[in-house]
């Protein structure tokens, strides 16, 4: 058994994990939302895990699923050269905990999880958009977001602001459609 296998079976033996999955000497694991602060307090602070560092965290959206947004943490203890993975499979509906109380950096990274899923972190010190405009309305990178519409964003330098302004174009009779690309059907 090699040293990745056994420290995974360590984990698993410890750890409320749903499934893993181990693939090019990294580990993923899947927990549930309720889990989560004590599961990142554990690997941060436990002598066998110290993982010190957060990457990143981001978000997938999967429209036709009934749990659709899978929320990723990737990690990295420096003193075991290690990265271990952490999923988070949560409907539309649903909140997760912050980890800003565990993870500094991560503060960042879930304000833009925030602005681009709409996915709410219960807690967070200070959860508001980071990339898109305060008065914005909807969240760009779920599958569901309109890619057209009747109104132009730009910066107005005269006016020092953000200004919706409704979309001129000089062409008659011009055909929009107002339907989903992700709901086009394809032979």
């Amino acid at each position: 058994m090699s040293l990745n296998k056994k420290y995974t079976q360590y984990l698993l033996n410890i750890l409320p994990i749903n499934n893993y999955t181990l693939s090019r000497k990294e580990v993923s694991l899947n927990i549930s939302a309720n889990k989560i602060i004590p599961i990142f307090f554990f690997l941060k602070y436990h002598t066998n895990c110290q993982y010190k560092i957060i990457s990143d965290i981001c978000a997938v959206d999967y429209l036709n699923k009934l749990n659709r947004f899978e929320v990723i943490y990737n990690l990295l203890s420096i003193r075991f050269n290690t990265r271990i993975r952490i999923k988070i499979i949560i409907n539309e509906l649903q909140n997760i905990d912050s980890i800003t109380n565990i993870y500094k950096a991560a503060s960042w990274w879930e304000r833009e999880v925030w602005d681009m899923f709409g996915i709410f972190f219960v807690n967070h010190p200070d959860l508001r958009r980071i990339l898109t405009d305060y008065g914005f309305e909807g969240y760009p990178l779920r599958k569901d977001f309109p890619l057209s519409g009747y109104l132009e964003v730009y910066y107005n330098e005269l006016k020092k602001r953000v200004v919706y302004e409704p979309i001129h174009l000089s062409q008659k009779y011009r055909l929009f459609e107002f339907n989903s690309p992700w709901n086009r059907k394809t032979n």
